[in-house]
């Protein structure tokens, strides 16, 4: 722990990307997890990877809803200590990013105010026919499918498998990254890509990974830590 709280003293750039990880500590479980992927096909019989598609969505929206409705929205989660320290070490100037591949919006709860949503994000929804744009409400409020005024089908603006991560947050992400003193990945299995080959794009000397579980990458860490995330940062920041 005080080699990474050296690590922050020193560094004046920082950037944080993180998973799921980040958000288990909020009550929001990992729906990649083995416990994730069984239970969904238990409920639904396919895979997680298959319901979240962009053909699934098309094809069976309806269904689409009811997975999205009760496992992908926690509408009362709160932000967590990791949270909380990330956006200390920002409003502090040391932190300048934070790349997530999360679609809750807890950093932006917590007060982050630089954020990069390489999946997109629950909050933000949007009419497929006329492009009308809906808050979280309008998907939670409906019957089945929600549907706009015009009659229109209001789809996610997450981030789909089959579907493109928007360029902007791609080219935002990587300077950022490209930019860092220092980069902190966490809450992480860097598994899912292209978002986990960001990592590759940094090019300092101050590599801190913290997850519980191994990952591709430990190897070219400058420093590895195994325990909670909002344990870690929380104590490091409080340390500063």
């Amino acid at each position: 722990m005080e080699s990474f709280i050296e690590m922050l003293k020193k560094s004046d750039n920082i950037v944080f990307f993180g998973g799921a990880g980040v958000s288990t500590e909020s009550g929001i479980p990992d729906f990649r997890s083995e416990q994730g992927i069984y239970k969904t096909k238990q409920d639904f019989g396919v895979s997680p990877e298959t319901i979240l598609s962009h053909t699934f969505f098309m094809q069976q929206t309806q269904k689409f809803y009811e997975f999205y409705r009760t496992t992908m929205i926690y509408e009362n989660a709160k932000p967590n200590k990791a949270h909380e320290a990330l956006a200390k070490l920002e409003a502090m100037g040391k932190l300048k990013a934070v790349v997530t591949q999360n679609i809750d919006g807890l950093h932006q709860a917590a007060g982050s105010r630089t954020v990069y949503e390489l999946h997109g994000t629950v909050h933000k929804n949007k009419c497929m026919r006329c492009g009308r744009a809906y808050g979280l409400d309008a998907v939670m409020a409906a019957d089945g499918i929600p549907r706009c005024a015009c009659g229109g089908i209001i789809k996610p603006e997450v981030v789909l498998y089959e579907e493109g991560i928007d360029g902007g947050t791609i080219e935002k992400s990587v300077a950022a990254i490209r930019r860092a003193d220092m980069l902190i990945v966490g809450g992480t299995s860097l598994n899912v890509y292209p978002a986990a080959s960001f990592v590759q794009y940094y090019r300092g000397d101050r590599l801190v990974l913290i997850n519980k579980s191994e990952t591709p990458y430990d190897g070219y860490a400058d420093l590895l830590i195994h325990d909670s995330i909002g344990k870690v940062l929380s104590e490091a920041v409080a340390a500063l």
